[in-house]
């Protein structure tokens, strides 16, 4: 499959990265990726979706969506990256979204004993056989990804996906519940970054309808990790950026040489660049996408300055010893 480009004459007035060219090289893709990031991930916006969670506690409501023209969404659509190399990429989406219910769980179990009103916000209410009687906001929310991404590869590419998804981590207890948890947050906080930066990216090769249910998953998990990062630098306290880079890189060369453990952020690495066709990208996608990921980090390293302790203490209240 090859894309089929657009004309010069063919223009999106509704194109949410800006102009919009049928060659679409790296010094546009540049431009579009940081049109995005303004336009989606600004400190305000953060901030917003942050203060927003206390509410989502008291009364979940999943985020309404845009309308999108999923009729017209068509291959014309995608320019500056081979058909089949984006629609390898959906099909590595759908994979690794594909498994909420078993990321919403392990979730679920690390935060009940120290939160439990974070851990029904993403893992809902079960009964006393550990089974789903009531849907966490979190799982309602990114359970509609997966029917969304399966349209859209069915869209570009003129087939039904087969997927194959991954089998999500399940909950591993130690002696030490407490850092568990802070390593799964860890983790959790870096699959919705990594989320967002691929959307946001996909976005930028991408216009008309396309783009616009790509945008609607990206405005989902902006809004995740923003209330993973902020309910995470509120129950550690004393966990800055930083502190954070630290222990993630620690994690990485502690387990560098088992790069196939179950939870090692090497394995993760690994898996995703497999799951995305990482081989068929070419140097100037990965470097755009590396870009991606600069802008994106950026606004997110400024927001992070704003999470004072009395301001994270006025929107969840004082934080209990656990120790």
């Amino acid at each position: 499959m090859t894309a089929t480009l657009f004309s010069s004459a063919t223009v999106f007035e509704n194109d949410l990265a800006g102009p919009w060219q049928s060659a679409l090289g790296p010094k546009l893709a540049h431009q579009r990726i940081t049109a995005l990031t303004r336009r989606y991930v600004t400190v305000e916006h953060l901030g917003d979706r942050l203060t927003d969670l206390p509410h989502q506690f008291q009364t979940p409501q999943p985020r309404r969506w845009n309308l999108v023209n999923w009729a017209d969404i068509s291959s014309e659509q995608v320019s500056g990256i081979a058909l089949d190399t984006f629609c390898a990429i959906l099909l590595g989406t759908i994979n690794t979204e594909a498994p909420i219910r078993g990321y919403t769980q392990a979730s679920r179990q690390y935060l009940e004993h120290f939160y439990p009103q974070m851990a029904e916000f993403v893992g809902g209410t079960v009964d006393a056989a550990g089974q789903v009687i009531r849907l966490g906001l979190w799982e309602r929310e990114e359970k509609r990804h997966t029917p969304v991404l399966t349209m859209l590869y069915h869209r570009l590419a003129g087939a039904v996906p087969q997927p194959v998804p991954h089998r999500a981590r399940p909950y591993a207890r130690s002696s030490n519940p407490r850092a568990d948890l802070y390593r799964h947050g860890l983790h959790r906080i870096a699959t919705e970054y990594g989320a967002a930066c691929l959307y946001l990216w996909m976005m930028a090769y991408t216009t008309g309808p396309l783009q616009a249910a790509l945008g609607e998953l990206l405005i989902d998990e902006i809004n995740h990790m923003t209330k993973f990062w902020g309910f995470g630098r509120w129950a550690y306290p004393n966990t800055g950026l930083g502190m954070i880079a630290g222990t993630l890189t620690h994690a990485m060369v502690k387990k560098w040489r088992q790069p196939n453990l179950q939870g090692s952020l090497i394995h993760t690495l690994r898996r995703m660049t497999a799951e995305l066709a990482w081989e068929r990208w070419s140097l100037s996608h990965r470097l755009t996408f590396l870009y991606t990921f600069d802008q994106v980090m950026r606004v997110l390293w400024t927001w992070d300055r704003s999470l004072t302790r009395p301001y994270l203490e006025e929107l969840f209240g004082q934080q209990a010893n656990h120790g």
